[in-house]
C-alpha cells in the first residue's frame, strides 16, 4: 500500500496553472499504524483561519467529521476559537507544553485521533516533497519536530542523489541519536477517543 497524495487549493484560488502545483497533503498508507504520525501538511500560510477549512474539508470524508483542532501556537500567530467548514464549525485550541510544535492535532467522534506533521510554508518544494515521504512512511519512529530537525541538517538537498540520499541518512541517524532511539510507538490513534479541549487565548482587546 502506498501513501495518498493532495494538492489542495488556497483559499480563492481559482487560476489555473500552466505547471502542476506541489502536494500539500500525504497520508500514511491506508491500513498501516503510522509510528508517530498519520500525514504531513505544508500549508500555505500561517493563518490558520484561511489555511485550516480546506484541510478539514478535505479531511471529513476520509476520517469522519472532525470536531476539534489543537495546535501549538509558537508559530501560530493568532490562534482562532473556531473555524467554519462545510456546514460545520470545528473548535481550536492549542496546547503549549504538550504537543509538539510542529504538529496538528484533529480529532473525529467517529475515528479518534489523527496527528499530521506541519511543514514550515516556507520549505522549498524539494525538502517538502521528502518530509511528506519520510512523515508517511509506517516504519518510522522520529518526532515531528525529529523529522524537521533531520531536513534542517540536511540544508534541503536539491538534487535526488546517491550522495544527497546518504546525507539524508546521516541527518536520520543524528536525530535518532538525538531523539534518544524512540522505540515505543504511541497507541494506534484510530480507535473513539473523548474531545480534548485546548486553551485558548483570549483575543485582543477591541476584536
Amino acid at each position: 500500500m502506498t501513501a495518498t497524495t493532495y494538492d489542495m487549493p488556497a483559499v480563492g484560488d481559482r487560476t489555473p496553472s500552466a505547471s502542476p502545483r506541489p502536494l500539500r497533503l500525504r497520508l500514511a498508507p491506508s491500513g498501516t499504524t503510522p509510528a508517530l504520525i498519520d500525514g504531513a501538511w505544508w500549508p500555505r500560510s500561517r493563518d490558520l483561519t484561511a489555511e485550516l477549512p480546506a484541510l478539514i474539508a478535505l479531511l471529513d470524508p476520509l476520517w469522519g467529521r472532525i470536531t476539534h483542532v489543537t495546535v501549538n501556537p509558537t508559530f501560530w500567530p493568532i490562534v482562532p476559537r473556531k473555524v467554519p467548514v462545510q456546514g460545520h464549525v470545528v473548535k481550536v485550541g492549542w496546547f503549549k507544553a504538550e504537543q509538539d510544535p510542529h504538529t496538528l492535532l484533529l480529532l473525529s467522534y467517529t475515528a479518534g485521533r489523527w496527528d499530521l506533521l506541519v511543514i514550515p510554508p516556507e520549505t522549498d518544494a524539494v525538502t517538502a516533497a521528502r518530509l511528506m515521504a519520510t512523515a508517511t512512511d509506517p516504519t518510522r519512529q522520529l518526532t515531528a519536530s525529529g523529522l524537521i530537525q533531520e531536513a534542517e541538517l540536511l540544508g534541503g538537498a536539491a538534487e535526488d542523489t546517491a550522495e544527497a540520499e546518504a546525507a539524508w541518512d546521516s541527518a536520520r541517524e543524528k536525530v535518532w541519536d538525538s531523539e534518544g532511539g524512540h522505540d515505543a510507538r504511541r497507541p494506534s490513534s484510530h480507535g473513539p477517543v473523548a474531545a480534548a479541549a485546548g486553551r485558548v487565548p483570549r483575543p485582543a482587546e477591541g476584536m
